[in-house]
């Protein structure tokens, strides 16, 4: 395994992990119901994906 001739500094080290930072997840509206819903996932409100039913949702009373 390699070992390093020399310290790296502390400016060296960051200026490469500046690169690495979280990213916010795409948000789109639901065509069924209009409420907030990640790309590629299940509506949580309704219950539809793609326009079509895909879980069915408890009716809460």
């Amino acid at each position: 395994m390699a070992h390093p001739k020399h310290k790296h500094s502390k400016t060296r080290r960051d200026k490469r992990r500046t690169h690495y930072k979280a990213t916010a997840p795409t948000v789109g509206t639901c065509s069924n119901c209009g409420s907030s819903v990640m790309y590629h996932r299940v509506c949580p409100e309704c219950g539809y994906y793609r326009g079509k039913l895909a879980i069915e949702k408890k009716a809460t009373a």
